[in-house]
């Protein structure tokens, strides 16, 4: 059994509003929010507005696991939000599950106006990697100096891109939402 966390799981629902009842599905949405925010290992959501009048809502939804995520899905609560969305929207959502690594790229399915600037992603994910690689270089790198260049850096790059995935983007990406997510 490993004690390593979970990997979160990002879960991407889109979704239309029925015309003229944006305002009730939009209030729905956000009393489902409150319910989730009792789920166990609930990370967060957010609710993303169409780029023009009828097109599609985006809710994204955080947990920290699968496990956490099925949770909420076979909750009674669940079944009665869902429920009276069905009143207010179009048909039944769309969904995209994210997990590690491509969690990362989430926001390529959020409307363009709402993206971080990449400036900004690039600062924040630099302020990950370069302590992540300096520590495992650091503390690996006399013990790994006799190995193959290329195994040595398949090892190292290895570490890093697992560091980041599970341990230090998601941290990061919470700690710098504000900053990223300023106009």
């Amino acid at each position: 059994m490993s004690d390593q966390k979970p990997a979160g799981v990002t879960r991407i629902a889109r979704r239309r509003a029925l015309p003229g009842r944006e305002a009730e599905y939009e209030a729905e949405i956000r009393a489902m929010f409150q319910s989730m925010a009792r789920q166990p290992g609930f990370r967060g959501a957010d609710l993303l507005p169409p780029d023009a009048p009828g097109g599609e809502y985006q809710v994204i939804a955080r947990f920290e696991c699968e496990s956490a995520l099925q949770g909420w899905d076979q909750s009674p609560e669940r079944q009665r939000h869902h429920a009276a969305l069905r009143k207010v929207s179009e048909g039944e959502p769309a969904y995209r599950v994210l997990s590690g690594l491509e969690a990362w790229f989430a926001p390529a399915v959020v409307p363009a106006g709402m993206q971080p600037p990449r400036s900004r992603m690039s600062v924040v994910t630099w302020l990950g990697i370069f302590p992540v690689v300096s520590l495992y270089l650091g503390v690996l790198g006399p013990y790994l100096a006799s190995w193959p260049f290329l195994l040595r850096t398949a090892l190292i790059t290895g570490l890093v891109v697992a560091t980041m995935t599970w341990v230090v983007m998601p941290r990061l990406g919470r700690l710098f939402r504000p900053w990223l997510q300023r106009p």
